[in-house]
């Protein structure tokens, strides 16, 4: 294993860890165990949060805060955690008012038979980003996995 990149590593096992505790958070909203919650996008926590902090954390941890590798980093992880609780949530709330729309529609074409309407098969993805919390949680989650990484590694 010395041969391969620990920075990557870590983050990968962030992400994944990240991933694997969707499936606990959503039995603890639902009461329902969902072992796909750990292939979706959004949810608690970030795993994108989980991974960027991680790794930027870990180079911190090995380089210094004050190496162009950490700014590379953490520039590259603010960027990821705001799209992700940004744009990508806001992309989510607009597929929700879509999928919420087509619904009217396919209630008033019941009503005019000469309105012709085709309902798609499936909706849009409303889980795409996060709220901040989530994006937080896994930015914490993220930066221990990558501390805790670069304290083993010495």
């Amino acid at each position: 294993m010395t041969n391969m990149n620990r920075g990557i590593i870590t983050a990968l096992s962030a992400i994944g860890l990240a991933q694997g505790l969707k499936i606990f958070t959503h039995k603890k909203l639902t009461g329902k165990w969902d072992l796909k919650q750990a292939f979706t996008t959004g949810g608690m926590p970030s795993s994108h949060s989980a991974g960027v902090a991680a790794l930027a954390s870990y180079v911190a941890a090995n380089k210094g805060a004050r190496h162009t590798e950490t700014a590379i980093a953490v520039v590259f992880g603010v960027i990821v955690m705001y799209d992700a609780q940004g744009i990508r949530r806001h992309t989510g709330e607009i597929a929700q008012l879509v999928n919420d729309l087509e619904d009217k529609f396919v209630t008033l074409s019941g009503n005019f038979p000469s309105f012709e309407y085709v309902e798609r098969e499936n909706e849009l993805n409303e889980l795409l980003g996060h709220q901040p919390v989530e994006v937080a949680v896994g930015a914490i989650l993220g930066t221990a996995i990558g501390v805790l990484c670069a304290k083993l590694e010495d």
